[in-house]
């Protein structure tokens, strides 16, 4: 298996079919299959040898989808960059990894210089916007105008496909290893579920490409000859508009644009009618925004899957049919091509019903962490990817994640899941998003605290909060403090990061815990 695959078959099958749209580009299979070795050819004339890292630093773009393609062709790893980093992290990530190539557009081509600065081993920077060329790099349209095709490596199998490095929520971050059979295990086990993307697709590409997120949306359409339509970043006026002009069919997004999309005051004059499929994940869903997103996208089915990079991404899937009841709260049931459990302290199985860790084992399991054996025999135990998460699993094999175990709040002497209390929050009219963190507490060790985003225009007071909490889950779960805030620090995968929201109250502390 390897990820040039799906292009050969449909060059065989649909060489004038339309592969990929990005502003007033459309370019066929065979057009994008020709780039995409005279590409390949530029890079091994620039130096690239086999196994060498090749970086992306960009905006999403049909030129990135040609990167994704040209680098194992050329027999190179992939190294897509968080966009959403600092300069100091971004340049650790490129030292870290040892890239010889970085690849950048318009909007962070103005990096260049402090980047070659921060990482001596980096070689050449080859340009992929659409204005001049910057000083002391290569044109990318100049380089496949002059570049000679070369075959494909036909890059494969157990071999490193890419680099995917962890958000650095804890640290600098962590090279994630996938090899191409990882990612091909994800993707075909996505696509045989028969939730996600299928012939004829056509998906929009919003969630920024470098993220293993929207990697699976891509590989699965690849894989089944779909079209891909790419935007360089979320817009809620510019994706209602996409889906419009270009009829998208599939969709994968995290649950802060579902939120923004379906409030947008824009919504109703949009035909979105051709929107079958949507996927969400990257982090919960409030029980209310996922009720709105339906009743909004009446046409569409959502499919909610659970994962994690080192996955390659997928774990586990909820069906639009499974949207119902109890289980609107749960993230489904493994995919095809996983095994999923949940476990004790010593790996143990635990009753279903008891709340552990989830842990996973599969063709999808990454192969380690770049350069870090210590974190890797820590993360992969006996077989089984140790995710870090709080879940249970019901009877019937549905798993419910109830928060990152070091999310968990100790309050009294009860243990409180942020996930739930979250949910019940976010009912409150005057709630847009809200996040729920432990504090530190001289009466009850710890104190559940809300992080609330408010509606324009509106407000609330913690006593009515609580009030309203109190009519959907435990007394003692309600927040005891509150704090308005104007938005929500986010990863560059849509997650909230709640380290940060903890240090302002625990940055003094010995410990994280009481």
């Amino acid at each position: 298996m390897y990820l040039t695959q799906g292009l050969h078959r449909a060059v065989q099958q649909q060489p004038d079919a339309v592969m990929t749209v990005c502003g007033d580009r459309t370019r066929t299979f065979t057009e994008v299959a020709d780039r995409v070795a005279r590409l390949a050819g530029a890079l091994r004339e620039l130096g690239v040898r086999p196994g060498d890292r090749v970086a992306m630093l960009a905006l999403n773009s049909d030129r990135y989808s040609e990167y994704l393609l040209a680098t194992p062709w050329a027999d190179a790893v992939l190294n897509p960059v968080n966009f959403r980093w600092s300069p100091a992290e971004i340049a650790y990530s490129l030292r870290d990894s040892d890239s010889k190539v970085l690849l950048v557009d318009d909007m962070f081509a103005p990096m260049v210089p402090t980047l070659r600065e921060q990482v001596p081993g980096l070689g050449m920077v080859i340009h992929t916007g659409d204005g001049r060329a910057p000083h002391m790099t290569a044109a990318y349209e100049e380089l496949i105008a002059q570049a000679d095709p070369v075959p494909d490596a036909r890059r494969g199998g157990d071999e490193l496909a890419g680099l995917f490095y962890t958000g650095g929520t804890t640290g600098f971050p962590k090279g994630v290893m996938l090899s191409h059979a990882n990612l091909m295990t994800s993707w075909l086990g996505s696509a045989a579920s028969g939730l996600m993307v299928r012939p004829g697709a056509q998906t929009l590409h919003v969630a920024p490409m470098f993220h293993l997120a929207d990697l699976a949306s891509w590989g699965a359409t690849l894989l089944v000859g779909g079209g891909h339509v790419m935007i360089p970043a979320f817009d809620p006026a510019a994706v209602l508009a996409a889906i419009e002009a270009h009829r998208i069919t599939d969709a994968l997004l995290v649950p802060t644009m579902i939120q923004l999309l379906v409030d947008h005051p824009a919504v109703a004059g949009h035909d979105l009618s051709s929107l079958r499929r949507v996927t969400y994940g990257a982090s919960p869903i409030p029980q209310a925004v996922l009720e709105r997103a339906m009743r909004a996208l009446p046409e569409a089915r959502f499919t909610q899957a659970y994962g994690m990079t080192e996955l390659a991404p997928i774990a586990t899937l909820l069906s639009h049919e499974e949207h119902r009841g109890d289980l609107l709260r749960s993230a489904g049931r493994a995919a095809p091509h996983a095994e999923v459990r949940v476990v004790d302290p010593d790996g143990a199985e635990l009753p279903r019903g008891t709340v552990g860790e989830v842990v996973i084992r599969g063709g999808h399991v990454m192969q380690g962490y770049w350069r870090k054996p210590e974190e890797t025999a820590a993360a992969l135990r006996d077989g089984w990817m140790h995710s870090g998460d709080g879940g249970r699993m019901d009877e019937n094999g549905y798993l419910f994640i109830v928060d990152r175990i070091k999310d968990m709040i100790v309050s009294g002497g009860e243990n409180v899941y942020s996930v739930e209390v979250e949910s019940a929050v976010s009912h409150h009219p005057a709630v847009a998003q809200c996040a729920v963190i432990g504090v530190p507490d001289p009466e009850w060790g710890e104190r559940v605290h809300a992080v609330l985003v408010l509606k324009p225009g509106a407000a609330v007071e913690c006593a009515e909060l609580r009030e309203h909490v109190k009519t959907r889950i435990a007394g003692y779960k309600a927040p005891r403090s509150i704090e308005i805030v104007e938005a929500l620090p986010v990863s560059g995968a849509g997650k909230i990061l709640k380290r940060e929201l903890r240090d302002r109250y625990w940055g003094q502390e010995d410990r994280r815990v009481h």
